[in-house]
Order: structure tokens, then sequence, then C-alpha cells
């Protein structure tokens, strides 16, 4: 059998190893590439689930599998893996209708608990479920989340995600499988698409910005340093039947953010002191005000417990992970 891949998963067993092995879902995608790469290196079996055939660096197996395939499909790929980091799901979407609140509960609900469930049937260890930051809310004011504030998703995509927690949780606690469970705020790297993509033609523009006034404080978290805490999560004592929260450990505001991504492009934007009341005000008529809202406003997440008690660093600074994502 190749290791890049199941040439015939009916007669497929994973190997008997002295390595710990781990099953990822979503693979193909942004952070589950980084994750398979650093795991591989580190010493571990990677087996990489993804919907479409792909390759995946650093995975040592790689099945084709999608979150509602039959039971016996997932617990023969599953048999004999230690740990399980799922990644898969319906991803959030600009202008998400509420009609989709169903798409969403199928895929991101009823899918994890199905994965889940075959998980704790076969033996796995340690079920890492990574969420998002957006179960907790979409704007901080006062202080920043922590991860035993009450969940206040605003819409489906959120709503879906704490439903999966809920609901892979619920698997955990009656059997005898671990379970973590780690929101990030906004991931970046090279090759990152959607918002923060934009964020980065923007300070590339010779055009003047209108966002020099605004003095808000948003966490982020480079790909790389997401994927390092997963790794720690995956075999801490403390790291069990915890939910954390990841960030770099600096807040930038828009300006400082724009400012930071154009210098290290060889930029110097033009930042206008625009009042963000005004581009809030004017956000309807632009057809942008999610985007804007964002732009002006504040999220930031609360990190310490993961230093405090997992002993986790970033490993890389914000501006080492900016660096890498646009050069």
């Amino acid at each position: 059998m190749s290791a890049r891949g199941i040439a015939d998963r009916t007669s497929w067993t994973p190997a008997v190893h002295g390595r710990p092995c781990v099953l990822i879902t979503g693979a193909s995608g942004f952070v589950g590439r980084s994750l398979c790469a650093m795991l591989h290196d580190l010493g571990w079996l990677v087996i990489a689930t993804t919907r479409r055939t792909t390759d995946v660096p650093g995975a040592d197996t790689i099945a084709q599998l999608a979150l509602g395939q039959q039971p016996a499909d997932w617990r023969r790929v599953l048999t004999g893996v230690d740990c399980v980091v799922h990644l898969a799901g319906r991803v959030h979407q600009m202008g998400t209708a509420a009609k989709d609140e169903q798409a969403f509960s199928v895929d991101n609900v009823e899918g994890s608990r199905f994965l889940a469930e075959a998980s704790a049937d076969v033996g796995v260890r340690r079920f890492v479920y990574i969420s998002s930051i957006k179960v907790n809310g979409e704007a901080t004011h006062v202080k920043p989340f922590a991860a035993t504030d009450r969940p206040a998703p605003q819409d489906a995509y959120a709503r879906s995600k704490l439903a999966a927690e809920t609901a892979i949780q619920n698997v955990c606690e009656t059997g005898d499988m671990e379970y973590v469970c780690i929101r990030p705020p906004l991931v970046y790297g090279r090759g990152v698409g959607a918002n923060f993509a934009r964020l980065i033609a923007l300070s590339r523009t010779r055009l003047p910005l209108p966002f020099g006034a605004i003095k808000n404080a948003r966490s982020l978290v480079y790909v790389d340093n997401l994927c390092d805490l997963i790794r720690l999560s995956l075999t801490h004592p403390s790291a069990a039947g915890r939910t954390w929260l990841v960030s770099d450990g600096e807040d930038l505001s828009t300006p400082e953010l724009l400012r930071r991504l154009a210098q290290l492009q060889g930029f110097r934007p033009t930042l206008l002191n625009v009042p963000p009341a005004v581009l809030i005000k004017l956000a309807p008529v632009l057809g942008a005000t999610g985007p804007i809202a964002r732009l002006c406003g504040s999220l930031r997440v609360d990190g310490t417990p993961a230093r405090e008690e997992l002993g986790w660093r970033p490993p890389l600074t914000v501006n080492q992970g900016l660096e890498r994502t646009v050069t």
C-alpha cells in the first residue's frame, strides 16, 4: 500500500507502529496542510482525510472521506488512531442567509457528532475540535473574550459551531474519549484567503485609505502558532476537558495592521483620519456593513490560561507571522 493513499480501503488497517497516530479531518485546508506537515515532522503518523482527491504534504496516508460517509468507512480508518483533530466542516461565508442554518447544522453539528461517535467506538483517546471565536460573539468592548464567558453566537455558522462543541463533548462524556476545544480568532499565513487576503491587498494600494482614526484592537493567530497549540493539546494532561482561546499575544488596530503589512512589502500607506462613526454610517450605502464593522470594531481574546496552565507560548511573534505571510 502506498504511504500516500488507500488503494483498497476494504482491506486497509492502520499499521502497527511505534509512533503516535493522529487523524486530521479537513487536512487539505489552510490549517490542515500546515498541521499535517508539522505533526509529521514531529514524528506522528498522520492520517489525512479530505473530501476530494488531493495531495497533503506530511500525510502518511490520505483517505477520501466526507463527514456523512458510512460508519464502517470511518471506523476502518479510525481504528488504531490515538487522537483526532477535527477541522472539517462548512465554513463561514459573508452574507450567509438564515435559510442556510439547516446546511450548517447538517455538516457542522450532525457530521461532528457522527465522527465523534465513530472515534469513541474504536477507542480514540483524545478528540480535539477546532471551533471558532465567533461562538463567543462578534466583538469585544470592555474586556477580551474568555473561554468561560457565556457563548453569544450571532449567525448560523457560529451557532452550528457551538452546537458541534456540545455534541462532541456529550459523546466524550458518555465514554472514555477525552475532549479538547480550541476557538481561534482570525487565522492568517501564506496563502490565506477571505478577509485577510483583502487586507493584504488594501495594504498594497497607493490610494488613500480612510482608516487612520480607528482605535480598535483585534487578536490574530498565525497558522503555525495555532498548529503549535493543537500539537500541545494532543498530549498535555491539562488540556483535556477544556476550551482554549489562542492568539499571537499582541492585539493590533486596523491602521497598525495595515501599516505593518505595507512596510513588510515595501509600501508606505496613506491613512486618512475619517471618524469611524462616519465609516459605519456609510457602510450600508456601500454594501459593506459587516466588513466595516470588523475594521472598526475590537475583538480580543484572553490567551492567559493556555500560557499559565499549559505553559504554551506562540513560537512566532506577530511581526514574524506577518512577514512569512507576505514574503
